[in-house]
């Protein structure tokens, strides 16, 4: 996990060198086309250092020289907005430009990692984990309801006709995923389509500028369980603050994991964690409720009952389906 961070610092330090270095490209090539500008900027450097100056070594007159000082650097100000903008040139032309406008990429808000700062740890997950390439195939574009079966199904409606209200609720939690507090909760066999969804919903939100991540529920513990032995303790932290803190957390195969103490303690206190803080969840297991309850404790059953839709799929494999029509 350090080595995520480190990469993700050593990305905003790029970034801000190559930002910099198109400015004063930006710079000189205004400075040769209009020179008033390059004595403006220079006037507008010695008021600075008047300001500087003046709160130091006169500061019983420093309000009245202040105010002057100022009145003369916004009129520099507008001199130089008036003749950029009179030379076909927008006012910001000459400014830096961030990717992030927020933490100017520092990655940093009040000594606060910035939400662009999340979204490049994730991003470096889904490159690690190869999700970046399967939501470009896992999506609503692709989602074929024709691989289920539209006969009833054991007294219940047609896996197709449950399958579409499935969607119906995982569009419905997109749309309104800044506004309500449910999370959703998928059931049911293997190969029934719980992952592709869990993708569609990934690829919609992220496009929408959410910080999601994925995980396996083994994969989930595993990193939990390294990032804790690692020597550098803050590596755990720094694990646990993102699973925590991503817009939504998607828990694949609960119940794959191995079932120990330190498993079961640890997937409670990210969900309790993650609930108290009006954060969503996608959780997905191919086991029946019935065995969730009787494999997790109680505590964590009941927020589950408590705040999950619980969405259940149900069918013939369609992965056999899909080989077959390919």
């Amino acid at each position: 996990m350090n080595n995520l961070v480190q990469e993700v610092l050593r990305e905003y330090e790029i970034l801000r060198d190559k930002s910099l270095k198109e400015a004063l490209i930006r710079r000189q090539e205004v400075y040769k086309k209009i020179p008033q500008i390059s004595n403006i900027d220079e006037e507008i450097k010695d008021i600075g250092i008047e300001i500087s100056k003046s709160i130091f070594l006169k500061p019983q007159k420093h309000k009245d020289l202040l105010e002057n000082l100022r009145s003369r650097l916004n009129a520099l100000k507008k001199k130089k907005a008036d003749l950029l903008r009179s030379n076909g040139y927008p006012e910001t032309y000459m400014e830096q430009k961030f990717e992030c406008n927020i933490c100017k990429d520092t990655g940093y808000v009040n000594n606060k990692r910035c939400k662009c700062f999340e979204q490049k740890l994730i991003n470096l997950y889904y490159k690690q984990s190869s999700i970046e390439d399967i939501t470009k195939i896992e999506n609503f574009s692709n989602f074929d309801y024709y691989l289920y079966s539209d006969k009833p199904y054991k007294g219940k409606m047609s896996p197709r006709e449950n399958m579409k209200s499935i969607v119906d609720v995982a569009k419905d939690f997109i749309a309104n995923f800044d506004n309500e507090k449910e999370s959703l909760f998928f059931y049911g066999d293997s190969g029934l389509g719980k992952t592709f969804l869990s993708n569609c919903i990934a690829k919609e939100l992220l496009d929408r500028g959410k910080v999601v991540l994925y995980r396996t529920a083994p994969d989930l513990i595993e990193g939990l369980r390294l990032n804790k032995l690692n020597s550098d303790n803050d590596s755990y932290f720094e694990y646990t603050d993102l699973l925590r803190e991503c817009d939504l957390l998607i828990i694949d195969d609960l119940g794959t994991e191995p079932i120990t103490p330190f498993s079961l303690q640890e997937i409670f206190s990210i969900v309790n964690a993650r609930l108290l803080a009006n954060k969503k969840f996608i959780i997905s297991t191919n086991l029946p409720l019935s065995e969730v309850m009787n494999i997790y404790p109680e505590r964590l059953c009941s927020r589950i009952l408590g705040n999950f839709k619980l969405l259940n799929f149900y069918g013939e494999d369609i992965r056999i389906k899909r080989k077959t029509i390919n």
